[in-house]
């Protein structure tokens, strides 16, 4: 049995006429005729009642006409669906993030996608980096969303990984309200050099680290760290609570303002680029749509100064 048959039938069961039918087809009726009839010696089953006058439909050709115009139905369904998977219209988007893209990054580019693909369903997992990385190499992340540049605990380094910056923003000071440094509206790095620190921590927070890092480099000192912690909240929390000072992105004044003073930081303060990360080989459209609704919505955040990987 082939889809053409059933095609044929359908024609034959809506007309009540082979002459109709094959006219509609665009074939001769003899043939016609020799398909049904095959079609009935395949199903062991008569589906029209002919003589010189009409064509009547059977009992079963009536329920064999409601399941294959049911069958072509799901067929078309079947075959949008698969246009539109194609176009990453349809399926499904996996993507981790740090709570800090909750406060002004990520938002945006979750309405404009779900407003884009309606259908896409978002599975979203708050997670650190380095368990982000691990999602994405496991396959049970699409995307992975994380402060860069990124280092990876892996033979291949970061070749099996791409990424694209989404936001950059400066670092500034966090220091406790009573601080010192507090009633001034701006601060070199270097008057923090005798501070205690409370940094991001180690593989949690990698490309992170290493800028705030490097800012403290360019201030001529090693911070002297008494505190470390996965996640920014908690940091600008240990520093409300007085455990210490921190750099940390512009945009986590957002998140805490009782109990901490936030300030700027003079000569050239260095950026901050949160990232959309993925594996290279997955060519799955909805990542494709994912990637290119967060660089169009966040396009602003990123200043002409700096490209995207």
């Amino acid at each position: 049995m082939e889809l053409r048959q059933l095609q044929y039938f359908l024609a034959v069961a809506e007309e009540l006429n082979f002459s109709r039918a094959a006219d509609r087809l665009n074939m001769t009726q003899p043939p016609l005729s020799a398909q049904i009839r095959q079609l009935e010696e395949e199903l062991d089953v008569v589906l029209f009642e002919r003589s010189t006058r009409k064509v009547k439909i059977t009992a079963a050709g009536l329920l064999f006409k409601q399941s294959t115009q049911e069958l072509f139905s799901q067929l078309r369904k079947n075959i949008d669906d698969a246009r539109r998977a194609a176009k990453g219209e349809w399926g499904k988007l996996a993507l981790g993030f740090v709570p800090s893209t909750t406060v002004e990054i990520l938002p945006p580019i979750l309405r404009d996608f779900r407003e884009k693909f309606s259908d896409v369903r978002l599975d979203l997992h708050e997670l650190t980096p380095e368990q982000q990385v691990r999602g994405l190499r496991d396959g049970t992340l699409d995307c992975a969303c994380f402060y860069l540049p990124f280092a990876e605990i892996d033979p291949f380094g970061d070749r099996n990984l791409a990424s694209t910056a989404i936001s950059r923003e400066p670092l500034v000071a966090a220091l406790p309200p009573d601080h010192r440094l507090a009633a001034q509206r701006k601060i070199q790095v270097g008057d923090l050099a005798d501070e205690p620190f409370v940094l991001v921590g180690g593989h949690s927070g990698q490309g992170l680290r290493e800028i705030i890092l490097e800012q403290c480099r360019r201030g001529g000192f090693v911070p002297h760290i008494v505190q470390e912690a996965a996640l920014i909240q908690t940091i600008a929390g240990l520093v409300a609570s007085g455990v210490g000072v921190a750099l940390i992105p512009a945009s986590v004044r957002r998140i805490q303002k009782i109990g901490i003073a936030y300030r700027a930081l003079q000569q050239d303060p260095l950026d901050v680029e949160m990232g959309l990360i993925w594996m290279r080989e997955n060519n799955s459209p909805v990542l494709t749509g994912f990637i290119d609704v967060a660089r169009e919505t966040n396009a602003a955040l990123i200043r002409p100064n700096g490209s995207a990987s």
